[in-house]
């Protein structure tokens, strides 16, 4: 089965398992990679339609697997993402002597990758950002672009790449307006420009917001705005700087959902790289993730020498220090760390987690939150 076709079985179980929210938005992500835009256009009607009828949900569905039916018809090329796009070595950034300074700094990073960036500020996020973007020259290493598109001068290569600030720029008139006017830059037809703009309208979840103006719009909306400003543009490599900050919890995993399959594009890849402070919700759709303290690198691939193979756990509970000293007496303990609020229990690598929860439950503590952060990059803010 290729990987088109085990996208549409996938869409095809969300709607039978009345996931409609989650299906449309991945059956929208199918139409963007066929580029039929009569598809386009039957997709915009029936978001059209859907925002009318909210309550017809069984009609709703009938006709997006209608649409994926048509879909699953039309052949899509799967793109080749063996090749890196950017490859940095040993990237240093110093902002003189006895000031910070980031690096070295190895990246490589893969169309269809999502590489996370995370760090306390202060740490080096943003410049690292802003050295992959080309914003600022780095004074030692080396970083190479290999993009599908060429390029002859700085300005072209830019043009294979965006980069959004945490703070973005104001605009101007209405987001559709600002939406066309991206799109005829590049000189795309006015009918074909209406009708991509549309699409990517109703991808975002913007239906309703066309029509507004900036300072009309919430911080959640305002980054949806940039995400379909980037997916028309289509660029080779994405950098995100904080993309969360100031969302909430729901509007940070739609967010997070949506970079993914922007990245996820059978025919049309992204690269995308992104700093939060968002930790968890970051390494869940991660294939990689940096962490930088006062501008040094780890990654979470990375293994620390004194905690090779270690069990880390994150416990927040009703128990005190003596009585999990007790409860795990047993079970190899190392150490604990009682920080910020919560406990942080280093055991041998003999020690399981499942044991752990397993002990937990036996004694009756009563556990608000726990995570096994052996591998998770979590490990070096509390080490």
């Amino acid at each position: 089965m290729s990987k088109a076709e085990a996208r549409v079985k996938e869409v095809i179980s969300f709607f039978k398992n009345n996931d409609t929210v989650l299906g449309y938005r991945k059956l929208m992500d199918c139409v963007i990679d066929t580029q039929d835009l009569n598809l386009y256009r039957e997709v915009i009607s029936l978001t059209d339609w859907k925002e009318k009828h909210p309550e017809q949900e069984e009609e709703f569905i009938n006709r997006s697997l209608n649409i994926l039916e048509q879909v699953s018809k039309i052949p899509v090329t799967e793109y080749n993402t063996e090749n890196p796009v950017v490859v940095g070595n040993d990237l240093i950034k110093s902002y003189g002597q006895n000031r910070f300074k980031l690096g070295p700094v190895p990246v490589k990073i893969k169309k269809g990758e999502v590489y996370g960036l995370v760090g306390e500020n202060g740490n080096g996020k943003t410049t690292l950002l802003r050295v992959l973007a080309k914003e600022l020259k780095y004074d030692e290493g080396e970083l190479n672009f290999n993009f599908d598109k060429s390029f002859n001068s700085n300005y072209d290569l830019r043009s294979n790449l965006v980069y959004i600030p945490q703070r973005t720029q104001k605009w101007y008139g209405s987001l559709k307006d600002n939406l066309k006017f991206v799109l005829s830059n590049y000189g795309i037809p006015p009918e074909e420009n209406e009708t991509r703009v549309m699409m990517m309208i109703a991808r975002f979840g913007l239906w309703n917001y066309k029509h507004l103006k900036w300072n009309e719009l919430s911080s959640g909306y305002k980054m949806r705005f940039e995400l379909a400003r980037t997916l028309l543009r289509q660029p080779e490599l994405l950098l995100l700087d904080e993309p969360l900050a100031n969302l909430d919890v729901l509007a940070q995993q739609v967010i997070l959902e949506d970079l993914k399959s922007i990245c996820n594009s059978i025919n049309n890849p992204i690269a995308l790289i992104l700093s939060s402070q968002q930790l968890y919700e970051v390494e869940k759709i991660s294939d990689k993730v940096i962490y930088l303290e006062n501008g040094k690198y780890k990654d979470n691939k990375t293994t620390v020498e004194d905690e090779e193979n270690q069990l880390i756990v994150e416990i927040d509970c009703d128990a005190d220090r003596a009585k999990l000293l007790s409860v795990f007496s047993n079970q190899k303990l190392e150490k604990i760390i009682y920080n910020g609020g919560i406990y942080v229990v280093y055991f041998n690598e003999e020690t399981s987690f499942s044991s752990i929860l397993e002990i937990l439950g036996k004694h009756k503590i009563d556990v608000t939150y726990t995570r096994n952060i052996s591998k998770s990059t979590r490990r070096f803010f509390v080490s």
